[in-house]
């Protein structure tokens, strides 16, 4: 129980004297449970609806037409992709919805044996429950998931 009490004082001197920290880590938490809540709905909502069950189109989008605009394309999803990747992180610990934001990220990402990862996280029944309610109430259908 003594070393409860120390190191609550511990903490307390070092909360103390850390007071900026703690408020950016407080004004980061919130702002990411504030974009999770915002900005996952709208990119789930966006995914199309088989995304897991075909490859990626590349051809078909609108930069994949030109190389120029397709890199710049790919720098800008993977840099979004990594950001979530760390925000999917940090609200495994923080508030938030932290499996669903490491989807959206994946999905976002370009790295090897992606795929398996991907089916891997989402045939989970909660994981998809959550994701076709999203969808659901966007209007769009379900995410089809092969077996």
């Amino acid at each position: 129980m003594i070393d409860l009490i120390q190191w609550f004082r511990v903490g307390s001197r070092w909360a103390q004297s850390n007071g900026n920290i703690l408020a950016w880590s407080f004004g980061l938490s919130l702002l990411l449970f504030i974009g999770s809540l915002i900005l996952i709905p709208v990119l789930i909502a966006r995914m199309r609806t088989d995304y897991f069950v075909t490859p990626d189109p590349d051809g078909e989008t609108w930069f994949g037409r030109h190389p120029a605009t397709r890199i710049a394309a790919q720098v800008l999803k993977n840099s979004v992709g990594v950001l979530l990747l760390m925000a999917g992180l940090a609200m495994m610990v923080l508030p938030g919805q932290g499996i669903i934001t490491l989807l959206v990220a994946l999905s976002l990402l370009d790295f090897p044996r992606k795929r398996q990862l991907e089916l891997c996280i989402v045939r989970q029944s909660k994981v998809n429950r959550a994701i076709n309610w999203i969808r659901n109430r966007s209007g769009r259908p379900p995410i089809q998931v092969p077996d």
